[in-house]
């Protein structure tokens, strides 16, 4: 990675968490599909990245974000647990050839349906730990499992939609 794309990770991050912690804090949709915006950050570095700096960046945004959203640890355990399972699902889903090194997981470079493929499970996973974590003995497994599902599809949704709009297209290609 050279100090180019770092300069452009560190700034879409930080673009990121604050919409996340400015406009997105009170949004739900019929009070079930919350938006994780700030996770797309975490999907989006590059294949290369090793996992323990990952996961330490995603436990730091998630307790950044916990800081303004008062959840105590749920929004860093769940990050967490998203960048832990991200290099496991990348092989799991990894085609014939392998990846390029230089390719980063976003819509892009990789096309809807593999963007699909591959967010949807990560941020469901993310969902459900939050969701489990938050709701414990409260909620019952139809509202935790119900809340998991919607936000995950709203929060691929609005990552889908923002990669369309921010995101420029690769050169060369």
């Amino acid at each position: 990675m050279n100090f180019r794309n770092l300069i452009t990770y560190i700034f879409m991050v930080i673009c990121l968490c604050t919409v996340q912690i400015l406009l997105l804090k009170n949004v739900a949709l019929f009070g079930v599909a919350f938006c994780f915006i700030y996770l797309l950050a975490i999907l989006s570095f590059p294949i290369s990245m090793r996992s323990f700096p990952l996961i330490l960046i995603s436990f730091g945004l998630g307790l950044l974000i916990d800081v303004f959203y008062d959840t105590l640890g749920l929004h860093a355990a769940a990050a967490t647990l998203l960048a832990f399972l991200r290099t496991y699902w990348l092989k799991a889903i990894s085609p014939n050839g392998g990846y390029d090194d230089s390719n980063s997981p976003t819509l892009r470079e990789m096309g809807i349906g593999w963007y699909i493929s591959y967010s949807l499970p990560l941020v469901f996973a993310f969902s459900l730990m939050f969701f489990t974590a938050d709701q414990w003995g409260t909620g019952g497994l139809f509202g935790v499992l119900n809340k998991s599902l919607f936000s995950s599809i709203f929060t691929v949704i609005l990552a889908i939609i923002v990669q369309l709009l921010f995101f420029k297209r690769r050169r060369g290609i």
